[in-house]
C-alpha cells in the first residue's frame, strides 16, 4: 500500500521535472513545503512505523506460541487479531501526523521527489519529533530483535530434540524447524540493517548538529529498501530448491 501510494507522486515529479513542493498547492519556499510534500513526509513516516509495529505483533505471537504455547492458546484469539491491525494503524496515523500540527516539520529532499521529517537544522519544536519517532522506532527494532531471537532458539531447540531418521548415524534430523530458523534469521538481520541508519540520523542530527542532507537520504533509502527486499526474502527463501541446499549443507555440517 505505501508503494502504491507514494511511487506515483515521485513519477510524477520526475515526469513533469519539478519538486514535490512545486506540485502542490500552497508551498512558501524551504521552510513552508506544499501540500503534496506534507502529505508524501506522513506517508513516509506512517509506513515506516506501522509496518514496524505489525512486525512486533507478528514477533510476539510467534515468541508466544513456540515458548508460552499454553498462554497463546488461552488468551490470543482470532478477533484480538483481526483487531490489532487496524488498532495499530489509527495509533500510527495519529503519532504521525503531529507534525502537520506544528511538533516536527516536514522537509522536502535532495533531488526534490523525497520528502521526510526534517532531521536537523531545526528548532527545539522541529527535533523533537524525529527524536521521539527515532526512540519509537529503536525500542521498537530491539523487541522484534529480541522476539526472533527467542524464537530462533526455541526452533533451533525444536530441530535438536527430533529423532534422527534412518539407521545411519550420519541420518539429518526433521529439517522443517531448521528451514523457519534461517528464514527468520535472515530477515531479522534485514530488519535491523534497514532500520537503524535512520535511527541513528536522527539522533546525529538532534544532538550533534549534523545537517547531512545526503546521509539523511541514504537512511530513507535504506528504510525503504526493506519492504522491498524483504518479500524476495521470503520468496526465495522458502522455495523447495532452497531447503534442498539448505538441508545438503546440514547433512555436510553434521
Amino acid at each position: 500500500l505505501g508503494k502504491c501510494l507514494l511511487s506515483p507522486i515521485v513519477l510524477a515529479a520526475y515526469a513533469y521535472n519539478r519538486s514535490l513542493s512545486e506540485l502542490g498547492p500552497g508551498s512558501r519556499g524551504e521552510d513552508e513545503p506544499g501540500v503534496l510534500c506534507q502529505l508524501f513526509a506522513f506517508l513516509m513516516a506512517f509506513f515506516g512505523l506501522a509496518p514496524t509495529l505489525l512486525l512486533l505483533a507478528m514477533a510476539l505471537e510467534c515468541w508466544l506460541s513456540l515458548g508460552h504455547p499454553y498462554f497463546y492458546r488461552r488468551h490470543l484469539t482470532r478477533r484480538l487479531g483481526a483487531t490489532l491491525g487496524p488498532a495499530a494503524a489509527g495509533l500510527c496515523a495519529l503519532f504521525c501526523a503531529l507534525p502537520l500540527l506544528g511538533f516536527g516539520a516536514p522537509m522536502q529532499y535532495c533531488p526534490g521527489t523525497w520528502c521526510f521529517i526534517r532531521m536537523a537544522g531545526g528548532g527545539p519544536r522541529q527535533l523533537g519529533f524525529p527524536v521521539l519517532y527515532a526512540s519509537l522506532m529503536g525500542l521498537l527494532v530491539l523487541a522484534i530483535v529480541a522476539c526472533n531471537v527467542s524464537s530462533m532458539r526455541h526452533l533451533y531447540g525444536m530441530a535438536r530434540r527430533q529423532p534422527r531418521r534412518g539407521p545411519a548415524p550420519a541420518a539429518a534430523p526433521r529439517m522443517e524447524e531448521l528451514d523457519h530458523l534461517v528464514l527468520l534469521g535472515l530477515m531479522t538481520v534485514l530488519f535491523t540493517i534497514c532500520s537503524l541508519p535512520l535511527i541513528i540520523r536522527a539522533y546525529m542530527g538532534a544532538f550533534a548538529a549534523d545537517f547531512n542532507e545526503n546521509a539523511d537520504l541514504s537512511a530513507l533509502r535504506f528504510l525503504s529498501v526493506n519492504s522491498i527486499v524483504d518479500p524476495w526474502v521470503f520468496i526465495i527463501f522458502r522455495t523447495s530448491v532452497f531447503r534442498a541446499f539448505v538441508r545438503r549443507v546440514c547433512r555436510r555440517l553434521n
